[in-house]
């Protein structure tokens, strides 16, 4: 890969970041069976319990923060600009994880990939191109994304 410098068009930015809400338990129900994409079945029959979203989404609420985004450099992800992403900043990032990183003091979403003795940037949508991470550059990964959550509508 050609080394390619940091550019601010080339990033999906994080615009706010959130602190999640612990405390009352909002639970839904929760269905026993998975919903198929085919035929509808009575759904009543297959209640199991009911679920927190939190207990779901977040392992560890102390290192756990809500990002919304904007930008479409990570839309072959499934990231779209003004999704929420909720982010563990207790996990090590690990090779292919999409991860906030800070850049030069600016926030990014990005898939992080290590070769050789180099770290890239890796957008997911082909009109951008990957960043290489150099040693002129302030570089930390702020956090590991862990879900995202969109609107269909």
């Amino acid at each position: 890969m050609e080394k390619i410098n940091f550019n601010i068009e080339d990033k999906l930015t994080v615009v706010n970041i959130f602190t999640p809400e612990i405390g009352e338990k909002k639970e839904l129900p929760l269905f026993l069976e998975s919903v198929s994409a085919g035929f509808p079945s009575p759904a009543d029959d297959y209640l199991e319990n009911r679920l927190d979203l939190n207990d779901y989404l977040i392992k560890n609420p102390a290192a756990t923060f809500f990002v919304r985004v904007t930008g479409n450099s990570m839309i072959e992800a499934g990231i779209h600009s003004g999704d929420i992403l909720v982010v563990d900043r207790s996990l090590t990032p690990k090779d292919g994880n999409v991860v906030i990183a800070v850049i030069d003091g600016e926030l990014t979403v990005k898939r992080i990939k290590q070769s050789k003795n180099k770290i890239f940037l890796l957008p997911e949508n082909n009109n951008y191109k990957p960043i290489e991470i150099t040693t002129e550059m302030h570089f930390e990964v702020w956090g590991v994304v862990s879900y995202v959550i969109h609107k269909l509508l």
